[in-house]
């Protein structure tokens, strides 16, 4: 009944909701089931890059307890975790350092003399584009640094992005598996990304690249980047493309989807039924303007109150993709785009009454900030207006954690070391 609906109890049923999402793509609790067998004859190898990449290695290590192991993986700093045999290694994100280049360039170094006895087990996931930052044959660390803070800056989607970063890289766009020819490639991967293309997430270090120097200068042109010379000369000369569909020396490469945005769904899903509310999922690749697919939301959301449609209350909404924030000149933004997409979503429900949402990222960190994203209520935009905060112009300058934090619906988790990339649920209650 919509009387048993109130605050508390609906922040805590989507903390649930959101909770079994991010369980749902634990690499602790899936990741054994996909292992292949391994090699008679021949070492084992693992390699990986990603934001789950040490948890992924953790799982390995307990799934394979009595196999001789060698390896590196390469994660966001911070995400200390104890391996024995797996080497560990750290880079940054969004924004690639030194450190990540150093252990991409040392992981490339551990494939070389392999044989076709050999098994590399690549572990990817979202995340891994900057954390193994590579630079290309004339280019430095610094041009992709400065290219890469043009793409965040950009607005530009993750296929856009990747497409322009593989074309920069010694790493990316399967030059990782060339690197490791003749060896047998398997690759586990957990899905970041809309569509769950495995060329785009985490760049394919190890799946053949279908887009081309041309395509790459084409979306740079299209979303304007100011590219350093080195860059845009290097993209003019396209000198090295990267490995394409039918290349005889991928041939050994296999890619194994482990967990995805729509397996977190269903999590979530099963969750609110155990709540007491009936689940409707949307989709799992939403994307665009962050704010735009608030409001759109918020549409949905009155719809189920008022009319019934698409579902009737109680109920919950659940989506996720990956919106993007084009960032106003001279914003340095506090937040990401799962409370961008919330604050709009907020604006445009305007307090109506009986509607809560959740927006926030499964690797538990939004965009700029130690916020994992943020829930809202009939009460947030009050609440922050009693703070002295104006919500509206806090979307403007790109300050949608301040207006959250005021209001006491911050959430932060701190890094949940996997990535299946945004996840928003939308509790309706009975009018």
């Amino acid at each position: 009944m919509s009387g048993e609906w109130n605050e508390a109890r609906a922040a805590a049923a989507l903390r649930a909701m959101y909770e079994a999402g991010v369980r749902a793509a634990d690499p602790l609790a899936v990741l054994a089931a996909h292992l292949p067998e391994p090699p008679r004859a021949g070492r084992v190898v693992v390699v990986g890059v990603g934001k789950a990449a040490a948890k992924m290695a953790q799982a390995v290590e307990a799934a394979w307890a009595d196999l001789p192991l060698t390896g590196l993986v390469i994660a966001p700093h911070g995400a200390e975790l104890p391996l024995s045999r797996i080497a560990l290694r750290f880079g940054a994100h969004p924004v690639p350092d030194a450190a990540g280049a150093a252990a991409a360039r040392e992981m490339l170094g551990l494939l070389r003399g392999l044989t076709e006895h050999d098994l590399v087990l690549a572990l990817v996931s979202g995340g891994g584009s900057a954390l193994a930052t590579l630079p290309a044959e004339g280019l430095s660390l610094e041009d992709l640094i400065a290219t890469n803070r043009a793409l965040l800056a950009s607005g530009a989607g993750i296929h856009a992005m990747n497409c322009i970063r593989k074309h920069l890289s010694a790493f990316s766009g399967g030059r990782l598996a060339l690197a490791a020819h003749p060896a047998r490639v398997v690759t586990l991967a957990i899905s970041d990304v809309p569509g769950d293309d495995p060329e785009v997430i985490a760049s394919g270090p190890t799946v053949a690249d279908p887009t081309s120097f041309a395509e790459a200068r084409a979306l740079a042109a299209h979303h304007r980047l100011d590219l350093p010379a080195t860059v845009a000369a290097h993209l003019a000369a396209a000198r090295e493309e990267t490995p394409k569909p039918g290349d005889p020396r991928l041939a050994r490469a296999e890619f194994r989807l482990i967990a995805t945005p729509m397996m977190a769904l269903r999590a979530m899903a099963e969750a609110a039924r155990g709540l007491g509310l009936s689940p409707l999922i949307l989709g799992d690749a939403l994307e665009g303007e962050a704010r735009h697919v608030g409001t759109a939301l918020a549409g949905i959301a009155l719809s189920a109150r008022r009319h019934g449609l698409p579902l009737a209350p109680p109920c919950v909404l659940l989506s996720g993709g990956e919106t993007t924030v084009t960032l106003a000149p001279g914003a340095e933004g506090r937040g990401g785009r799962n409370s961008e997409t919330l604050l709009g979503l907020a604006l445009a429900l305007n307090g109506a009454p009986g509607i809560w949402a959740l927006c926030a990222d499964t690797d538990g960190i939004d965009g700029r900030s130690e916020a994992a994203g943020a829930w809202c209520g009939p009460a947030t935009l009050a609440a922050a207006r009693a703070a002295g905060l104006d919500p509206r112009a806090a979307l403007a300058a790109h300050r949608s954690l301040d207006v959250f934090e005021a209001a006491g619906g911050a959430i932060v988790t701190g890094p949940t070391l996997t990535n299946v990339n945004d996840m928003r649920a939308i509790l309706v209650a009975e009018a």
